[in-house]
């Protein structure tokens, strides 16, 4: 056997042979790592037993759907799709401390009633998990533990307990023997993972492995990972509140848009059926500065409260600051009002806030937000049942939102009796009883609409 260096790119997984400061695939900086792999002879005939398959017409393909199971936590076969799809490989990345391994307990929990469950942790021993078990009173009666780092011995027990169900906490702490370099390491990662992948998907089991993330938020370890697997969630969230978001951000089974809502209790992780309440809770009566915005996160409409606060700089430059929302995003908005709207905020600090943890990236969020810097702007309160839905563009307009129905529906269940939305909503709505709708063309019309000025 030969060792040859190589230097992988951690962000994109692109191999080079010299190292530069700069990706030259991915344009990243100072993300090349030397890794030392080996390298069979040329004559090694390494490819001579590969098993080798025909191409086939697409006629010929099977069209059958895939197959499907419960995980026995809505929240999460809602992100997944309707289910877990069996054969597939599912990455579950967070921080620390979040709640990664306890939502895969709970699940094991449910599965290893009916299914066997092989649950390997390479984190925790095993009276540490008999001791989270209790906790959340799991008692599979099919949930088999290991506690191991080889990823070697653990095909190994794959092969002897054939399990239906494969969980791996985490892939950062496994090792391959055939790679001289530590666990965590991007040869590691990736090498583990493909054998991984090899075992579970050739004997049509579903596998969920857990991945920890870097400073940037993004999974540790090479982005080749993330293109392996068939489905990456983000679990997200501050470890210091109870709240808990599960974000799909690639799923060959189903949308990438859906999000799992969920509280940390004593007892676990339960699921938040109705989020929208659950955001709105302890909301201040007779505030300025905040507004209530309508997204939609996949198929599920999402009410969230927008809070700004706009005061006098003490100092020669402004200071900006956002939390939940893009900061490019929120600088075009204060832009547009100053220029639109009239409003001298360029010598204002302003802060903005989404409660409850969660980030909008999504338009619609716009109008929200403007009027909520306005509101603060000008010290008075928009009325505690009213709602705005748009996106503003640079010269001001109010331009259309997708899925207006769902988000008046939404809105009408929760109590809201008046509604600002774009003017040119108004192909086929139908509007909820009880509910008024405002048609707004630009930013100036809905200012008056809200404040009456």
């Amino acid at each position: 056997m030969k060792q040859r260096k190589v230097f992988v790119c951690s962000s994109c997984g692109n191999e080079t042979y010299n190292w530069s400061g700069k990706c030259p695939s991915c344009g990243e900086w100072n993300t090349l790592k030397e890794i030392s792999i080996e390298q069979k002879t040329k004559h090694s005939g390494t490819y001579k037993d590969a098993t080798r398959k025909r191409a086939k017409n697409l006629s010929e393909l099977s069209g059958e759907s895939e197959e499907r199971f419960d995980t026995g936590i809505s929240e999460f076969d809602r992100v997944l799709g309707g289910g877990a799809v069996i054969g597939s490989v599912v990455l579950v990345g967070g921080a620390p401390g979040i709640g990664k391994s306890t939502l895969l307990l709970q699940i094991c929990g449910f599965l290893g009633k009916k299914l066997r469950v092989l649950y390997i942790s390479g984190e925790e021993s095993e009276l540490q998990i008999k001791m989270r078990a209790d906790r959340l009173k799991i008692d599979g009666e099919f949930l088999l533990v290991l506690t191991e780092t080889c990823i070697e011995t653990i095909e190994e027990s794959i092969d002897n307990i054939q399990p239906d169900v494969v969980i791996i906490d985490s892939i950062q702490t496994m090792y391959s023997g055939d790679i001289p370099s530590t666990p965590g390491s991007i040869a590691q990662v990736r090498e583990c993972t493909l054998k991984l992948m090899r075992k579970t998907k050739s004997a049509n089991i579903t596998a969920f492995i857990v991945g920890h993330i870097n400073k940037d938020g993004n999974i540790a370890g090479p982005k080749v990972l993330e293109h392996m697997v068939d489905c990456v969630l983000y679990f997200e969230g501050e470890r210091n509140t109870s709240f808990r978001i599960l974000r799909a951000v690639k799923n060959r089974f189903g949308s990438t848009n859906e999000i799992g809502i969920f509280e940390m209790r004593e007892t676990g992780l339960e699921c938040v059926n109705n989020p929208s309440e659950f955001l709105l809770s302890g909301r201040p009566i007779n505030a300025s500065g905040t507004c209530i915005a309508c997204v939609m996160e996949g198929t599920r409409p999402l009410l969230a409260e927008i809070q700004s606060l706009v005061t006098t700089s003490g100092y020669n430059s402004a200071s900006r600051r956002t939390n939940g929302i893009d900061y490019n995003r929120a600088a075009m908005l204060l832009a547009v009002l100053e220029k639109r709207a009239g409003i001298a905020i360029s010598k204002c600090d302003v802060y903005i806030n989404v409660i409850g943890g969660i980030y909008l990236d999504e338009p619609a969020a716009d109008l929200s937000i403007a009027l909520s810097i306005e509101s603060s702007y000008i010290d008075k309160c928009i009325p505690p049942d009213v709602a705005c839905i748009g996106e503003i563009g640079l010269t001001g307009e109010i331009r259309n939102v997708r899925f207006i129905n769902q988000r008046l529906s939404e809105l009408s269940r929760l109590g809201f009796t008046k509604c600002i939305i774009p003017y040119c909503s108004a192909k086929d709505l139908i509007v909820p009883e009880g509910l008024t709708i405002v048609k707004v063309e630009n930013l100036q019309e809905a200012i008056r609409a809200v404040f009456h000025i």
